[in-house]
């Protein structure tokens, strides 16, 4: 038996938001397997092709997270899950985590100097009183 990454409590809220069936051509994948065919791939950075097999073509679940990106899904996805936070829990922030290699943060964010430096010497001179 395999485990999920998404619990069902979780899963339950999210169900909700997701598109439903198209009503003609080829049906969809499971949600919820390609959801978190989805998870895996950004838990283990690995590319789309290395996919396991267990969370459907590779090809379909990179086209579904590309479709519900542009479809703003996974807005509505973490809009029903702060909704059903509780008070004590709103604090989003321990939910989530930011990698700090894939921030862009300005370089005197870090500490760097501002001011422009010329590479020049300086030249000091003696003030006669």
């Amino acid at each position: 038996m395999r485990t999920h990454a998404i619990s069902d409590d979780l899963w339950s809220l999210i169900v909700a938001v997701l598109p439903a069936g198209r009503r003609r051509g080829r049906p969809w994948n499971d949600h919820r397997r390609t959801l978190e065919g989805i998870i895996w791939r950004y838990r283990t950075g690995s590319p789309w092709c290395d996919l396991p097999e267990h969370f459907g073509p590779w090809q379909s679940v990179a086209e579904r997270h590309l479709r519900w990106s542009v479809d703003g899904i996974y807005a509505r996805i973490f809009a029903a899950i702060a909704s059903d936070l509780d008070a004590e829990d709103a604090d989003l922030g321990a939910l989530l985590s930011v990698d700090s290699t894939s921030v862009r943060a300005h370089q005197h964010a870090a500490g760097a100097r501002s001011g422009r430096r010329t590479g020049g010497s300086v030249e000091l001179q003696e003030i006669s009183p």
